[in-house]
């Protein structure tokens, strides 16, 4: 049986520590390790604090949730305050109308798996966030899949505005190819915003993660990104990509149709459409940023033979068709050759 819910009212700043107690002992009461544990408390200190700030107080409420299976906790934040004029822009880190660092909102985008704000001028917010458990089961079989990355910054350049991912668990895997905008300094922060965001997501939806690194990336000048995620215990793969991330299936078929929508994640790009196709193992997944040409074929590869190892191919595209004025990345997922 699931705790009770519990209401946390807040009127001062005294109220703070109290809601980040009540949040730390319920999530150590529903089974969270004590790095979430940690996480759900700054989140409810975050919570309290804005409502102290900004809207003279509220109330918090906490929820144990379950739902098919999964055990999660639900905040909920209530205030009858002057409201958000802009609530994406509010989302952004280094937005604030109180004087303050103005981290509050962004921060619990990052640490919740779930976020949603409504809010009207004049008429108070309300948010929900959510997070769940994370019990992934360790397959009793091999991944059959191998994962090759090659990443440079341009030359010369001392900061990369490209970031990767690739993040295994259970029976699936999720990779990624971020381009920040631009290069230098700014372009490797906007990137390593949506590095982190999708690094510690990893098993929400492609839809969900591409909200959340679009508010996390708010305060920066945005990315493009694109995302694939092999549930390979089902031999699927889900596939979603905003901007000009390039992503290309060997063998050809014309059964893989990807939807790349225009834009730029963070700066009120279009969501992204996520396709879902089937995967056989003896497919190749090669995805790359613009900083390697798109002017390249498998024929251009004749040792990509089946032996050939997915870091060696990445590597040896990079090398070939990497442009020495941008940034560049390229990521390759091919079968494991037994």
């Amino acid at each position: 049986m699931l705790p009770p819910s519990r209401v946390v009212e807040i009127h001062h700043r005294d109220s703070i520590g109290d809601a980040r107690r009540e949040a730390r002992a319920l999530a150590t009461a529903l089974g969270f390790e004590p790095l979430q544990c940690e996480e759900i408390a700054l989140t409810m200190t975050e919570l309290a604090a804005n409502l102290v700030r900004h809207a003279g107080g509220g109330t918090l409420t906490l929820t144990p949730l379950a739902d098919a299976g999964r055990v999660g906790l639900e905040i909920q934040s209530h205030d009858e305050g002057p409201g958000i004029a802009d609530v994406e822009q509010a989302l952004g880190d280094r937005y604030s109308t109180a004087g303050t660092r103005g981290t509050g909102l962004g921060t619990v985008n990052r640490l919740m798996d779930q976020f949603d704000i409504i809010s009207r001028r004049g008429s108070g917010t309300h948010i929900i966030c959510r997070k769940w458990l994370r019990n992934h089961r360790v397959s009793n079989r091999p991944c059959p899949l191998s994962f090759g990355v090659a990443t440079r910054p341009r030359v010369p350049g001392d900061a990369n505005g490209d970031a990767f991912v690739v993040h295994r668990w259970a029976e699936s895997a999720l990779v990624a190819v971020i381009d920040g905008l631009g290069h230098g300094q700014s372009a490797h922060r906007a990137a390593q915003a949506a590095r982190q965001y999708v690094t510690s997501h990893f098993d929400l939806s492609l839809g969900q993660i591409f909200l959340g690194v679009g508010r996390a990336c708010r305060a920066t000048r945005g990315v493009v990104m694109a995302l694939a995620r092999f549930d390979w215990g089902r031999g699927q793969l889900t596939l979603a990509s905003v901007g000009n991330i390039v992503v290309r299936v060997f063998p050809k078929s014309h059964s893989f149709h990807f939807i790349v929508r225009r834009g730029v994640v963070g700066l009120n790009a279009p969501s992204a459409v996520v396709t879902e196709h089937s995967w056989p193992l003896d497919h190749v997944l090669v995805l790359h940023s613009d900083g390697v040409s798109v002017h390249w074929g498998w024929e251009d590869f004749p040792a990509w033979t089946d032996d050939r190892s997915a870091t060696v191919m990445a590597e040896e595209l990079l090398r070939a068709k990497g442009k020495q004025e941008d940034d560049a990345t390229v990521v390759v997922v091919k079968s494991v050759i037994a």
